[in-house]
């Protein structure tokens, strides 16, 4: 019997494989979403794919399945050559808000990265996110809020430049985040 999503082979690795098909990828990402924890094993091989929008979905996946060992395979996907897929694994990496059963990683595993990116990376759209998961630490870090005030007055983007004065010490996310540390 075919599926929804089109398939009569509906094993995780075949519909990791349907997240870089346009019609599929919406019910692909959410039948491996409704499978859980048993579908990351999956979704980890996925972002060694060839297509970029597969990898790009996996990382997203991740952000909401994400599992211990699953950060390294995400803290790779940084050189992904594709900056769809690196904005995506940063924000996998960042954003505590989608996390169901795991934090975010912690900052010995993820600052370093994050800041040669923030001051490297040739998309803007990856530096504006790198902010995001660099700002995460500023208030307890100096060399990240360093990095974030680097970024506020010599970034190229005028967007990085916006975000990275939010996150660096005195901007209004700064604020709020020093406030949870102490």
């Amino acid at each position: 019997m075919v599926s929804m999503l089109g398939l009569a082979d509906r094993s995780d690795g075949r519909v990791v494989a349907a997240l870089g098909s346009a019609p599929r990828a919406s019910s692909a990402y959410r039948h491996l979403l409704a499978r859980g924890p048993e579908a990351v094993p999956a979704v980890r091989a996925g972002l060694r794919h060839p297509d970029p929008a597969v990898r790009e979905q996996c990382c997203k996946l991740l952000d909401q399945l994400l599992v211990a060992d699953a950060v390294g395979d995400l803290i790779a996907m940084l050189d992904d050559p594709v900056p769809a897929v690196r904005v995506a694994a940063l924000h996998a990496l960042s954003c505590d808000r989608c996390k169901t059963s795991v934090s975010c990683p912690a900052e010995a595993l993820v600052l370093a990265p994050g800041r040669w990116l923030l001051a490297r990376d040739p998309d803007a759209h990856v530096r504006a996110m790198a902010v995001e998961l660099v700002g995460r630490f500023a208030p307890g870090n100096a060399e990240a809020a360093a990095a974030l005030v680097r970024a506020r007055a010599g970034d190229p983007s005028p967007a990085v430049r916006k975000k990275a004065g939010w996150y660096a010490p005195g901007g209004t996310i700064y604020r709020r985040l020093q406030r949870r540390v102490r």
